[in-house]
């Protein structure tokens, strides 16, 4: 095993059962499954859990036997996945988060690294905490860069909308990259108070931002010349059908958070949207596309 293990997140509300009959659902899926350990968090409308897995198999393993084991609760949702560090994971010392430059003019940085920022790059400030999207993990690099080769062939920010927002890297990108707004929307109410924090460890405006909590693109109206999705498999095909109705003409929908095997499933439920791939990133086993209107 190495020095790391592999982490799957899932998320089941409340319904018909409360939260500790939920607990000892996705306990029990846990255990069944092969897992080493467990975070839990209890949320006003129900229960995340991380998931942790040994790194002696492909994470795909430990997913599907998971899934298998969730099976008679297709309520549960998978929220992210992953690996992480043998040690703990938001220890503030140099040596932990060292900058990571991503793309060709972003480096990604922990607040207490400020004053060492390379001259050619936009820093991005993360202070690595709970919320999902540190910038270390292959699929927030592949959104990243996906968008910065969008603006390098031409295409315009404009109105961003970041959905799953985690601790809002991609909106701080986009914004330090050129967007006019953003609007950083993500389904766990606790992840707000992060996004703000590091909205202020850039400098944002905060005029230029709204954040909100909010289920994948329910509710959501408008216009947008940049979409971030860094989610998984699950989520993003659920959203897809809502895409085109919100993505500006010449904009570009970034999706992220898949593995390299999932791309074939992906892309024949991006086919039946109309949308187009424009470009593909693969990173490690990771896998990002960004797609644009066919009338582009």
């Amino acid at each position: 095993m190495g020095n790391y293990w592999w982490y799957v997140t899932v998320l089941l509300r409340n319904g018909e059962s409360g939260h500790e009959e939920n607990e000892e659902i996705l306990y029990s899926a846990a255990e069944i499954s092969g897992s080493i350990g467990t975070e839990v968090q209890e949320l006003p409308n129900g229960v995340r859990m991380r998931i942790y897995y040994r790194s002696d198999e492909d994470i795909a393993l430990w997913r599907g036997r998971l899934l298998d084991a969730l099976a008679p609760w297709p309520e549960v949702r998978v929220e992210d996945m992953g690996r992480v560090e043998n040690q703990q994971w938001a220890t503030r010392n140099e040596d932990a988060f060292p900058p990571l430059r991503v793309g060709r003019r972003m480096v990604v940085m922990a607040p207490w690294h400020k004053g060492k920022e390379p001259e050619d790059r936009t820093p991005i400030y993360i202070n690595p905490g709970s919320a999902f999207g540190t910038g270390y993990h292959e699929s927030t690099q592949i959104a990243l860069e996906l968008f910065e080769r969008y603006l390098d062939g031409g295409g315009k920010a404009g109105n961003v909308i970041d959905i799953g927002a985690g601790s809002g890297i991609l909106t701080i990108a986009a914004l330090k990259l050129g967007a006019a707004s953003a609007r950083s929307r993500d389904i766990d109410p606790a992840v707000i108070e992060e996004i703000e924090c590091n909205l202020a460890q850039n400098g944002i405006d905060t005029s230029l931002v709204t954040l909100e909590t909010g289920d994948l693109l329910t509710g959501v109206n408008g216009s947008f010349g940049v979409i971030f999705a860094n989610l998984l498999l699950d989520p993003l095909r659920e959203m897809l059908p809502s895409v085109r109705g919100i993505l500006a003409l010449d904009g570009t929908v970034i999706f992220s958070g898949m593995t390299a095997r999932e791309k074939e499933s992906f892309m024949a439920a991006l086919g039946d949207t109309g949308l187009v791939m424009s470009d593909e990133l693969t990173k490690g086993e990771w896998w990002g596309v960004a797609a644009q209107s066919p009338a582009r």
